[in-house]
């Protein structure tokens, strides 16, 4: 915790780590819908009625990694807090 921080009175050091936690947040929504976009122009070239089964593979990689990442990003923030408090 820096100088500052620690002159802040507890509200503002709250509202600042709330801030901060919220920006986290956007910042991981953002990682999502960033992923998301590339699995779709990765796997689906051209919609279609029905997924043949290399798309069908493709986006069944994709939500793996997308659920790896979500783990690696959850347990990340949880160290981060950890270390906080």
């Amino acid at each position: 915790m820096s100088d500052f921080e620690s002159d802040l009175p507890s509200t503002d050091r709250e509202l600042q780590e709330f801030m901060m936690i919220e920006q986290q947040k956007a910042k991981v929504h953002e990682q999502i819908h960033e992923f998301n976009e590339v699995c779709w122009e990765k796997c689906i070239g051209k919609p279609s009625n029905k997924l043949d089964s290399a798309t069908e593979t493709c986006l069944t990689n994709c939500v793996d990694r997308f659920i790896d990442t979500s783990i690696l990003i959850t347990q990340r923030f949880a160290q981060i807090l950890q270390k906080r408090n």
